[in-house]
């Protein structure tokens, strides 16, 4: 194997940048994080309105399965490219594929193509947070990092309030600016990504080792064929039937092709796209373990609790955006706050256990609300869990890419995004199945008991549609009826909602525990006061004499 430095533009020789240099590579760096999170809860948000445009209501799934496919595949690969050929043209070409699905995506005409071009969106999404992590990585030592890494949870934290609003208001506009309001859902990110693509061109300017390694293409199809199937699954097997004739079908191409991608990744050893033998590393391996774990408890949180705020408290999608707002403060609060201490006392640890702990607690605390559970009361439990997430996600990162060689950072950091994106969408189907699962009964069971009730029994005359529509049975996928039914009425459904999301939360809480049980094997190694490019530098300096010899 041999190594040519290329640069990819003017750095310290020893690879050791200022703080100011490192904050404005990290202006890049936010905006292209940004855009991907951004997306993910500004099309949550409209995607009903957008399906009722195309006329595809039935197919609104597939446009986010396809975005989730193509990104969840293109992040392990992202990161092994850009160990081999530099960061810089990889965050612009993931940049500038984003751009053009979003381009692409606004002026969609059917949902079929909506979905393709969500998957073309998928195809840049899927390594704008992951490359974000590796360059700061690079840039950064492990005892500083963390300081620089609570940008990027607030960043972060503010999509995850600001997606809803902004996708809830184009949603319910007819046009803006001359252009239907719902494709401004994807339009939006023009220019955010013009901006970034800008910013990084001039400011991300590091240096590059380059490795002449074979790219492990026949690892990347195994992995496809062994993610696709399992993700279209977990997005589709509540619909389908988990044991149905498909879903079966689903498991065993899924199962062959990750048997298959092991077993490539054995053989390609250093040159594969997820080489094993960082799971041999303690540290690296109970870091990821964790990371799947809080994944699914984290995104199980943050897609149950806007739907109770929704449903059960009646919020529009704006509305429950603000109402999100105390999360977003907490992820704010403990991300800055915990940088700051890890950079000051060198332990980490601690931030990862009480950050599960806390969003594990939270959870359960969400278990006990009801239909009238005050709206204060639960914005406190979010600012927990806002709380626990900024203390742990970026503590769990910073102690897989401690542990680690320099050369191996894109591809550590890729892989904690993406075993976070697995356990996030095992999380979402698991908790989805049982919400849907289980709210049919609950709701059942709410209107019998209030069929007990003379006030019930009278609104339930004077509204005889109603009663007609309950004998053919609920459509628990549609709740937008909620609105304008009569309150006595909806109460029961509402209970039986609440009562349903209680489990989810419970199971969340349980999901999380085993999370925080795991992370007290997590060994807490020192962290390097060198960042990964002082660290390469300083091993390209020691081996410089030895080539000098040998030529």
């Amino acid at each position: 194997m041999s190594d040519t430095t290329t640069a990819e533009g003017a750095a310290a020789t020893n690879g050791k940048l200022s703080h100011r240099q490192i904050l404005t590579v990290l202006s890049g760096l936010m905006l292209g994080m940004f855009l991907a999170a951004l997306d993910q809860t500004i099309v949550s948000s409209s995607m009903r309105t957008i399906a009722d445009e195309l006329h595809g209501l039935s197919l609104q799934a597939w446009a986010t399965t396809a975005y989730l496919i193509t990104a969840t595949l293109s992040t392990p690969l992202y990161g092994k490219l850009s160990d081999l050929y530099g960061r810089k043209p990889m965050y612009l070409t993931a940049i500038s594929l984003f751009l053009v699905g979003s381009l692409a995506s606004g002026m969609a005409t059917s949902m079929y193509e909506l979905a393709a071009f969500r998957a073309f969106q998928g195809l840049g999404a899927g390594g704008l947070m992951s490359l974000a992590l590796a360059i700061i990585t690079d840039i950064t030592a492990p005892r500083e990092r963390s300081k620089y890494q609570g940008y990027f949870m607030a960043v972060f934290g503010v999509s995850s309030v600001l997606g809803p609003v902004v996708g809830g208001f184009f949603a319910g506009v007819d046009s803006f600016a001359g252009i239907t309001g719902w494709r401004w859902v994807f339009l939006v990110n023009v220019p955010i990504a013009l901006a970034a693509l800008v910013v990084v061109t001039k400011v991300l300017n590091l240096p590059h080792t380059r490795v002449d390694q074979k790219v492990d293409y026949w690892g990347a199809v195994a992995l496809a064929t062994g993610l696709v199937p399992l993700l279209i699954v977990a997005e589709q097997g509540r619909e389908w039937g988990w044991g149905s004739a498909a879903s079966i079908a689903m498991y065993v191409v899924g199962g062959l092709g990750v048997a298959a991608f092991v077993w490539i990744e054995r053989r390609m050893g250093d040159a594969a796209l997820l080489p094993l033998r960082l799971f041999k590393r303690p540290v690296f391996r109970m870091a990821t373990l964790v990371t799947v774990v809080q994944g699914a408890g984290m995104f199980g949180a943050m897609m149950s609790l806007p739907l109770y705020l929704q449903i059960v408290k009646g919020a529009t999608p704006t509305q429950a955006g603000l109402q999100m707002l105390p999360l977003t403060l907490g992820i704010m609060v403990a991300s800055l706050t915990s940088g700051r201490l890890i950079s000051k006392t060198g332990r980490y640890k601690m931030f990862a256990v009480a950050g599960i702990g806390l969003m594990a607690a939270a959870l359960f605390a969400l278990s006990t609300i009801t239909v009238d559970s005050s709206l204060a009361l639960v914005m406190v439990i979010a600012f927990v869990i806002g709380l626990g997430l900024g203390a742990s996600m970026q503590t769990l990162v910073l102690a897989a890419t401690n542990d680690v060689r320099p050369q191996d950072i894109g591809v550590a950091t890729s892989a904690a995004t993406f075993f976070r994106q697995i356990g996030g969408t095992a999380g979402t189907a698991v908790f989805l199945s049982i919400l849907f699962g289980t709210v049919g009964d609950r709701i059942a069971n709410a209107i019998r008991s209030a069929m007990t009730t003379p006030a019930y029994v009278s609104a339930l005359a004077q509204h005889p549609e109603f009663a007609k529509q309950m004998q053919s049975g609920l459509d628990v996928n549609d709740t937008s009826f909620l609105s304008t039914l009569d309150p006595t009425l909806a109460r029961p459904i509402l209970q039986g909602f609440a009562e349903s999301m209680s489990t989810v939360f419970l199971v969340g809480g349980i999901v999380l525990t085993v999370g925080f049980a795991l992370v007290w094997f997590l060994k807490e190694k020192p962290l390097s006061d060198k960042s990964a490019m002082e660290q390469r530098a300083d091993a390209e300096a020691e081996a410089a004499p030895a080539l000098a010899l040998a030529h």
